[in-house]
């Protein structure tokens, strides 16, 4: 055991389940390093993870702890007291009130050391309470199906409520007006509990995206999960506008300004330690205002570049780039591809006190500390090329351009890559050899750019088989050819297809990225100069060893990460 897992505090749970001999003392470490890192409960990472058995796990707990367990199949959800339940009691504190005899009320919790719950909610209900244990997996699920039924009801009421008597406008005006809190008075308002759960909702789900959807006689809202939209809910249609109001006045735009589009951006808490960034965006249809909400997670821009993909080779070259004196780093490719998280990456690992970093961006998605970020404000005269202007006079040493959208812009970051700065930036193009020709097509001259751009990398995210229910997949061996793969590895290859369970969405769980790396070595910068085309580029790179998407998407379906038809999806082949 590594001297960093000695130094993990262990709780309770673990101490027992070591005592009894269900886990050894190297993987408790492990798991309570895991959960805290993740910001989940211990029980859920011991579950998730099948290191134990839920019902061994909840039957040994039982025993060991003297907490009554009960069999949820034998139970009738229907009786339990949903008049009792605080959302926010159940989602911070793990723990559900199930069931309710005279003045004894009964939670459910999976962990058998969470009593901290059991007495929270009994001071909250002002009820006698006593602890019932359950399955983590059974307990997860009695909690979205009672939090969904407790919303809905909630929901049921909103036709006879005035939007007037809201009062949505409470401690909006304020300087902490951004911060909206799951907690607060205005909860008392059916509209305001029901968008704080479906934000709720979402943020669990891991969805990307948020839209909020009026038609003319029906309301849909859809989260982006994956990058795949899929429907959430309907509520009624004729209350689309309060819908749009409370969302807007969240993000602080103007709740009487209906004809023109509108951008804002608030923060939500969610729990004690955790703070979830909103970028909000209205538009004006024709049945009403659309509202589509971007989820900024910080966890995401601190995953660290092992996590994001790369090839051993390509995370080689990206390192070598990004730590070069001077240079540009490209990275291109389509509207949610993850450009921005591998740029945030790449600050992070640059991100110490002996270097000065600035970033222009429109509009900053996640904060980093220790690094000067810059709100992109076009109507006010600050564009990219005048944030790039102001940054060379304030001595940089690495600058991001959230993206390069014009000749000035360009010409300003190749001229900061070639005195002295390192200049990371992205742009839309479909490859990473198209980068190249789309900036000399900008009118950039070709040797200023063979001169100043190291790296252009293309990217795309796929989504991840889930690991729970991803099954055997049997495609002949001409197809398999045909695809990309080579005759010796066919009879070691094993591929895998989607096939959906409870624990993910369509077979499908979290993403990963696919990505080509074009290095730009002398004979590259010689094809440059001369002007030569995307595929002369693409000829010279391949050679010089790069893996192109296909190539890397291949690996990826040949690890058993992902399927060939995600990875047909993603890169259009």
């Amino acid at each position: 055991m590594d001297e960093t897992s000695q130094k993990v505090p262990l709780g309770g749970l673990a101490r027992k389940l070591i005592q009894i001999g269900l886990l050894n003392e190297e993987t408790a470490c492990s798991i309570t390093e895991s959960s805290i890192k993740q910001r989940i409960p211990f029980v859920s990472t011991l579950v998730e993870e099948h290191y134990i058995d839920p019902e061994v796990l909840g039957t040994t707990c039982s025993h060991e702890f003297g907490i009554p367990f009960l069999d949820l199949n034998a139970f009738d959800t229907q009786h339990i007291p949903t008049d009792l339940i605080n959302q926010d009691l159940v989602v911070q504190y793990h723990a559900l009130p199930i069931f309710r005899r005279g003045n004894r009320l009964y939670v459910a919790i999976s962990d058998p050391t969470n009593l901290k719950a059991v007495d929270e909610i009994r001071y909250q209900t002002n009820t006698n309470t006593e602890a019932i244990l359950i399955t983590e997996h059974k307990f997860n699920e009695l909690i979205q199906k009672v939090l969904s039924t407790s919303s809905e009801k909630s929901l049921g009421n909103l036709e006879d409520v005035d939007l007037e008597s809201i009062d949505i406008l409470n401690g909006d005006d304020s300087e902490e007006s951004s911060k909206t809190t799951l907690g607060t008075d205005a909860e008392d308002a059916p509209i305001v509990r029901f968008i704080n759960k479906v934000i709720l909702d979402a943020v669990n789900l891991g969805a990307s995206d948020l839209h909020f959807e009026p038609y003319e006689k029906t309301y849909r809202i859809r989260f982006r999960r994956d990058g795949i939209l899929y429907e959430n809910s309907t509520p009624p249609v004729n209350i689309s506008n309060r819908f749009s109001a409370r969302l807007k006045v969240m993000a602080r735009l103007d709740i009487s300004e209906r004809r023109i589009p509108q951008d804002g951006r608030f923060k939500m808490r969610i729990s004690n330690n955790r703070t979830i960034d909103f970028r909000v965006s209205t538009c004006p249809t024709l049945f009403g205002e659309k509202v589509v909400m971007r989820v900024l997670d910080p966890s995401s821009a601190k995953l660290g570049i092992d996590a994001l993909g790369y090839e051993s080779a390509q995370k080689d070259l990206f390192i070598k780039a990004i730590h070069k004196p001077q240079g540009m780093v490209l990275v291109t490719g389509p509207t949610g591809s993850g450009k921005t998280i591998s740029l945030y990456t790449a600050l992070n690992i640059l991100n110490t006190n002996e270097v000065n970093i600035s970033t222009c961006e429109d509009p900053v998605e996640i904060n980093l500390p220790g690094i000067n970020q810059v709100n992109v404000n076009v109507k006010a005269g600050l564009t990219f090329s005048a944030a790039l202007r102001a940054f060379l006079r304030q001595d940089p040493d690495v600058i991001m351009v959230g993206e390069i959208r014009d000749l000035e812009t360009a010409e300003i970051a190749v001229k900061a890559a070639q005195t002295g700065h390192m200049v990371l930036s992205t742009l839309h193009t479909n490859s990473a050899s198209d980068t190249l020709t789309r900036m000399i097509n900008m009118g950039i001259p070709a040797y200023n750019l063979a001169t100043s751009v190291t790296l252009v990398i293309a990217q795309r995210l796929a989504r991840l088989l889930c690991k729970h229910c991803k099954k055997a997949a049997i495609i002949p061996e001409p197809t398999l050819l045909q695809l990309g793969f080579s005759q010796n590895e066919l009879s070691s290859l094993q591929l895998f297809e989607p096939k959906g369970c409870d624990k993910c969405k369509n077979g499908y769980k979290g993403r990963i990225g696919i990505y080509e790396a074009l290095y730009v070595t002398p004979e590259i910068s010689s094809i440059i100069m001369a002007e030569g085309n995307a595929i002369d580029l693409y000829s010279a790179a391949v050679k010089a060893g790069m893996w192109d998407l296909r190539k890397s998407g291949l690996n990826k379906v040949k690890q058993g990460l992902t399927s060939l038809e995600e990875l047909s999806r993603v890169t259009k082949d």
